[in-house]
């Protein structure tokens, strides 16, 4: 089937609970990512209906880091960029605070960030890192499983590693704190967590005026360390 049933769709998805029964289903990942229709049409609303976002890729105004798109139910995962050509605007996929994908304007269209899943040594002792959004690289990086690389979509290679380590920034990517953003304090290997110091915004009532404000506090969580991506 091409379709989801609405009330099947992943709940990170930025789309309406209520709405037409089925919804386009990903080419791979659902709940890794976003398809590109769901991208621009419902996220953007830069496009009004599926016809037009094919009509796009027909003419090859859409890339996917920096490549051209071919079809509208390709997936868009964590950190990818979707460039729209004839406007020469760049927007990547991120993380809200509450878990859910958003799209988001960026000036930096070239790299993105993408954790080491798995890691094998070739014949010839080449390193392969396998990462976390499908993609494989033989690289003379020395990184780690569970660290992070960054990906320069030009020359299509990781140009630099980003070590878990204490004093690491991270992104909860899976859990009940999906999208809480802080640095490690301390990693506890014999637990395979890590205790990370997070910003959460409160919000807060005067009394004098009534009015309700944003405050921030900084709160310590304990997330499983597979739960972590290293970020710049």
């Amino acid at each position: 089937m091409s379709h989801l049933k609405r009330h099947k769709v992943p709940k990170n998805w930025p789309i309406h609970r209520k709405g037409t029964t089925f919804v386009i289903k990903p080419g791979f990942g659902n709940e890794q990512g976003i398809p590109i229709l769901i991208a621009l049409r419902d996220a953007l609303k830069i496009a009004q209906n599926r016809k037009e976002v094919k009509g796009a890729i027909h003419l090859k105004n859409i890339l996917l880091n920096g490549k051209v798109v071919k079809d509208e139910k390709n997936s868009a995962l964590l950190y990818d960029t979707i460039t729209i050509v004839p406007s020469k605007k760049s927007y990547r996929i991120e993380l809200s605070s509450n878990g859910k994908f958003m799209v988001n304007e960026v000036k930096d269209s070239g790299t993105k960030v993408s954790k080491i899943a798995d890691k094998k040594t070739l014949k010839g002792k080449k390193t392969q890192l396998n990462l976390s959004d499908g993609r494989n690289f033989i690289s003379d990086l020395k990184c780690n499983v569970g660290d992070s690389v960054l990906i320069d979509f030009k020359s299509n290679k990781p140009t630099k590693c980003l070590p878990f380590k204490e004093k690491a920034n991270v992104l909860v990517i899976a859990g009940k704190h999906t999208g809480a953003k802080g640095t490690i304090d301390k990693i506890i290997p014999e637990r395979k967590m890590a205790e990370v110091t997070v910003e959460s915004k409160k919000q807060e009532i005067s009394n004098s005026a009534k009015q309700s404000k944003d405050s921030s506090s900084k709160d310590k969580i304990n997330v499983l360390i597979k739960q972590l991506m290293v970020i710049e």
